[in-house]
């Protein structure tokens, strides 16, 4: 049974998708450019950044997006400590070209930089990703916060099941994160 914070989530989600497709919109239009999509390029440009809460995220898109049935996807980030600290990863949403959530998955430290925190003290931050302000897109970012805690126990997994992975490579963590052969390490398809 839903809890009540994930049945408002869920409502969230679907108010936001409703507005912006009675808008011939979708999260995906409201923010990528009408002229194209960049690979590997950061939208919004300089990622969005809520000063209150510390959360952060951007979108982009690779080469092999489309080979794993993704358009891309969204990074999502908390600044412990206000912009200027190091952001540490949450978890990647991969969306499809409406925009809809077909994957969350976790990535290994060379891909997004920032501060590492284990499992137990990434998914402390969790509560904190809130993004509910104006720029670059209130419906873009009041979709993604409520998707954030929608998934927030499938999250708190794939984060454990990333710190496994590693712990059962029996190599240092240090060698580990820049060994640029790893990559995702722990996904679930939606």
């Amino acid at each position: 049974m839903d809890s009540p914070a994930k049945q408002r989530a869920r409502q969230e989600m679907a108010y936001c998708e409703a507005i912006l497709a009675k808008s011939g919109s979708s999260v995906l239009l409201r923010i990528l450019p009408a002229q194209g999509l960049v690979t590997w390029k950061h939208y919004p440009e300089k990622d969005a950044y809520d000063p209150a809460s510390g959360a952060q995220w951007y979108y982009h898109c690779h080469m092999d997006s489309a080979a794993l049935g993704e358009h891309g996807h969204f990074h999502c980030f908390v600044r412990p400590n206000g912009r200027d600290s190091a952001p540490c990863h949450l978890i990647a949403i991969g969306v499809d070209a409406l925009g809809k959530p077909r994957r969350l998955f976790t990535v290994n430290q060379w891909v997004v930089g920032g501060e590492w925190r284990d499992a137990d003290a990434t998914n402390s931050l969790l509560e904190r990703f809130n993004v509910e302000m104006a720029e670059p897109d209130y419906l873009v970012n009041r979709w993604l916060t409520a998707l954030v805690t929608l998934y927030e126990e499938e999250i708190i997994a794939l984060n454990r099941q990333r710190d496994a992975y590693l712990r059962s490579l029996g190599r240092s963590l240090a060698a580990l994160h820049e060994d640029r052969s790893i990559e995702v390490l722990s996904s679930l398809t939606l």
